[in-house]
């Protein structure tokens, strides 16, 4: 009861909320125009750029983080290596905001400088290689947390597989390639995926670190709902309202997704146990 009481304040309630000032103007009155809105112009520009950058660190932070897991986690690994990664992982993992963002400014000061010597010279910044306040720096910074993410994540599967498995794979003449892909993958690809689909949502709600980096110049749906709450010209609550719900729509479906193949993997588990 205390859970589903302190769910209920702070999920029920809140997105109660947001549906309700989604479908009303400032006078009370009911409306769909700023629900409509979300789907044109700026905003679907918004919902569109959220989509292609979390969908990237996602699959980039799962890829890297499960084969840095499996290096490191795999019984033939060091066995000072676990706790190491894990320590790290979970420390990494919540280090994000405006730390995180100030922390690369320090490290890769120089490609800021380049951004500013791209500005002054009336050229955009954003269309002239890398720099760390545009989409591609937002992405590799996301990655800092989103690979010791999914290290934790992953980490309970991977130490699902059983070294029996490999070894029956072995005597019946199996090579490694055969093993990974009629029961390793088969095993942890329900996992694996379960766990980009949360790190996809994890991407999708951040807002200190793209806001600390780029200052509102790329178009993410947390900037444009800040923007339109706490701007002085542009400032629309009930429109904010709509991308808000729009964005619990997104990770609602998300979460979707990710209890099925939890339930695929629970499967796999109990099957095998």
């Amino acid at each position: 009861m205390p859970f589903l009481a302190w769910a209920a304040a702070f999920l029920l309630v809140p997105a109660g909320a947001l549906l309700i000032g989604a479908f009303r103007t400032q006078d009370g009155e009911f409306t769909t125009e700023f629900f409509k809105d979300i789907f044109k112009g700026s905003s679907l520009d918004a919902y569109v750029k959220s989509v292609e950058i979390s969908l990237i660190t996602a699959l980039l932070g799962g890829a890297l983080g499960f084969l840095i897991a499996y290096a490191a986690l795999s019984p033939g690994a060091p066995r000072l290596l676990r706790p190491a990664f894990l320590t790290f992982s979970g420390v990494a993992a919540n280090f994000g905001g405006v730390p995180l963002a100030f922390a690369f400014i320090s490290t890769l000061g120089t490609v800021g400088m380049a951004t500013r010597a791209l500005d002054a010279m009336g050229l955009n910044p954003y269309d002239h290689g890398f720099t760390l306040f545009g989409f591609w720096g937002l992405v590799v910074t996301y990655l800092y947390f989103q690979i010791p993410l999914m290290i934790i994540i992953i980490a309970p599967a991977i130490d699902g597989l059983k070294a029996e498995w490999r070894e029956a794979a072995s005597n019946l003449g199996a090579t490694s390639t055969q093993y990974w892909r009629y029961v390793g993958v088969p095993v942890l690809l329900p996992s694996i995926l379960g766990s980009m689909v949360l790190l996809f949502g994890g991407s999708f709600a951040a807002y200190a670190t793209a806001y600390a980096l780029t200052s509102g110049h790329i178009g993410l749906v947390p900037l444009k709902i800040g923007e339109l709450i706490n701007g002085n010209v542009l400032s629309d609550p009930h429109q904010a309202y709509a991308l808000a719900f729009g964005m619990v729509i997104v990770i609602a479906v998300a979460m979707a997704i990710y209890f099925v193949l939890d339930r695929r993997a629970s499967r796999w588990r109990r099957s095998v146990q």
